[in-house]
């Protein structure tokens, strides 16, 4: 006998309690975007490996250890998407945006793939929303995608999570504050892990986020980027800050925030739930104001943000739940099966979800299902032509016409 196949390590199966879940979150992403104009993109599940090197930074632990990279027939080389903001900066230069009225207000949902360690609220096939407002340098446009975020978090009631606030400043102007912080990293090298040590020169920021008990004494004691800021940086900050406090969005000032990737400057942001632990990051992002041009484009300022679907889904538990059925037809005589197809194919055209039973179980097992599908009313269809509807969770039932159930449900 064959063996049995299960699901590779660090993926998983969506099942249809879950996908629900899901829905309803992309549901409630969707209406937010959509209020604030930002329009559905989707880009494909793989691109060229060169769009990541250069997009996301050669130094970055996703380029150097997380990547699924491979060579199709042709012998190019392919990589399945790590990360969401540059395949959608390569559709706007590629499909010449930049003559769009600006800013492009974009959103997005969809797989994503990193060969990381499984755990709890990390995967190597993960899904994520996203944001990104792309051709505006204004304050304005990372508030506005910092609140979209919020308001989502908020709308679906996301316990204990806190914004943390930072500024990168602009690549020029933290030039200074880098050659700062390497003397540091250098003069107490021996204290560092290994992986910190080894790029001390190319992207010594990522020590803020090491987990290494030496690493992070030597960073508790490092200058802070936020005390290097150039005037322009300074006051773009200012501005940020004050327009989500006009927005009602509250936050925590955080000097040793960084991100993951290189294409970061000036505003960045993290959302973390104190429920997740260790993968506390439910969603963030910043400004990249260089990426675009790096990438081929003319130079575009842009800010977005992204978004785990897993990690909310696990710090909401069992908060979310899955929407029941409307209604379920129970027919009280096989002869009236002809009879419930009709009507269960019309309630249906008419927007309700309606069940009726499909494996010849007697009226008492027909009403066991209804309870298993979450029906909120049950109508049973007896001989001669009459029907009752019954309240699931009250009991009460009423004798009706069947062309009146929709009415009646909906009142």
């Amino acid at each position: 006998m064959a063996g049995k196949f299960e699901h590779p390590r660090g993926t998983f199966d969506v099942l249809p309690e879950d996908a629900a879940k899901r829905e309803r979150l992309l549901q409630e992403a969707r209406e937010i975007f959509g209020l604030a104009g930002y329009g559905l993109v989707a880009t494909p599940i793989y691109e060229e490996t060169a769009l990541f090197e250069r997009g996301v930074g050669k130094s970055t632990d996703i380029v150097r250890k997380e990547m699924f990279t491979f060579e199709d027939k042709g012998g190019r080389s392919l990589t399945l998407r790590p990360e969401g903001t540059a395949p959608i900066c390569r559709a706007y230069v590629e499909h010449g945006m930049h003559r769009w009225a600006q800013p492009v207000k974009l959103c997005y949902a969809g797989p994503f793939f990193r060969h990381e360690r499984p755990q709890a609220g990390r995967y190597r096939q993960f899904h994520q929303i996203g944001a990104e407002a792309i051709g505006s340098d204004s304050p304005l446009a990372d508030v506005e995608v910092i609140t979209l975020i919020n308001d989502l978090i908020e709308e679906l009631g996301v316990p204990g999570v806190e914004l943390r606030l930072g500024s990168l400043g602009s690549l020029d102007a933290r030039a200074t504050y880098l050659e700062e912080l390497k003397s540091h990293l250098r003069a107490r090298e021996d204290e560092l892990s290994e992986d910190v040590r080894a790029r001390i020169e190319i992207n010594p920021l990522r020590a803020f986020d090491a987990d290494h008990e030496g690493t992070q004494e030597v960073m508790s004691e490092a200058p802070h980027l936020l005390d290097f800021l150039s005037e322009e940086d300074a006051e773009h900050f200012e501005q940020v800050k004050s327009y989500l406090s006009a927005a009602s969005v509250e936050y925590t000032i955080d000097p040793t925030l960084v991100r993951g990737l290189d294409y970061y400057t000036r505003t960045i942001f993290s959302f973390v739930c104190d429920r997740l632990e260790a993968q506390a990051e439910i969603g963030g992002g910043g400004r990249y104001d260089g990426l675009i041009e790096q990438l081929g484009g003319p130079p575009t300022p842009a800010v977005g943000w992204a978004a785990g679907i897993e990690r909310i889904l696990l710090a909401l538990g069992e908060e979310v739940t899955s929407n029941g059925m409307d209604l379920f037809v129970v027919v009280a005589d096989p002869d009236l099966t002809t009879k419930a197809v009709a009507l269960v194919s019309e309630l249906r055209h008419h927007g309700l979800a309606v069940e009726m039973d499909l494996a010849g179980r007697s009226m008492k097992g027909q009403f066991k299902q209804a309870d298993r599908a979450g029906a909120a009313h049950t109508l049973i269809l007896e001989p001669g032509g009459s029907a009752s509807l019954r309240d699931m969770q009250t009991g009460d039932q009423q004798t009706v016409d069947p062309k009146d159930v929709v009415g009646l449900i909906r009142s």
